[in-house]
């Protein structure tokens, strides 16, 4: 991960915000012998004091559930929007293009939960994802028992501590103001994620210039 100044993000509550807002992340971890494994899971982030906790479930017996078990250690990336950028739109030519993006990387070990915390997590993730609506047919309590049986077998909960948590968000901050104004306008021309980004530029702007 990059770790150069321009690009490290002052407000904690934007890095808490990319991690609620894009909860999509990309788990990766190793077994004993160093074989890798990744899966990408929803996960909630539990804040205590100033603790950072993720929280999530993987399918029982997989290939990254039985990496946790032989060797805890974890990493979580958070991605967020993301948009190639052209050097054509830079004051200065005669340099390289870039791509700018967010992300968050947190790291830590792994703690499974027992059953009960694990009936716990799956109540305030389905409400969570169901935007707090305790009458929605696919709330927790909502599900048949028959299903939740079978199903709850089939899966892990887990917790990781956010032992190191880092980011990146890349967004341009080391160019020049006119170059900077540019980028916004072309990222919004192209729509999509690039608007995003460009939105994310504005945002920041007057704490640049």
């Amino acid at each position: 991960m990059y770790n150069i100044s321009h690009f490290k993000e002052p407000e904690q509550s934007r890095i808490r915000d990319l991690i609620k807002n894009y909860p999509f992340a990309f788990l990766t971890g190793s077994f004993a012998d160093g074989k890798q494994v990744a899966t990408q899971v929803p996960l909630l982030l539990v804040e205590n004091e100033d603790d950072f906790f993720i929280q999530g479930h993987i399918m029982r017996n997989t290939d990254h559930h039985k990496a946790f078990l032989e060797n805890a250690h974890a990493l979580a990336v958070f991605s967020g929007p993301h948009s190639y950028v052209s050097a054509r739109w830079y004051s200065t030519q005669n340099v390289g293009s870039t791509w700018n993006y967010m992300s968050v990387h947190i790291s830590g070990t792994v703690r499974f939960m027992d059953d009960q915390e694990l009936v716990d997590f799956m109540k305030r993730l389905t409400l969570h994802f169901e935007n707090d609506d305790s009458n929605s047919p696919t709330f927790y309590d909502n599900l048949s028992e028959s299903y939740l049986k079978k199903m709850m077998k089939a899966i892990v909960g887990f917790e990781i501590k956010g032992e190191k948590i880092d980011h990146v968000f890349k967004l341009s901050q080391n160019k020049d103001e006119e170059s900077y104004d540019t980028i916004i306008t072309e990222l919004e021309h192209r729509g999509g994620q690039s608007a995003l980004i460009a939105t994310e530029m504005k945002n920041r702007r007057g704490e640049i210039f």
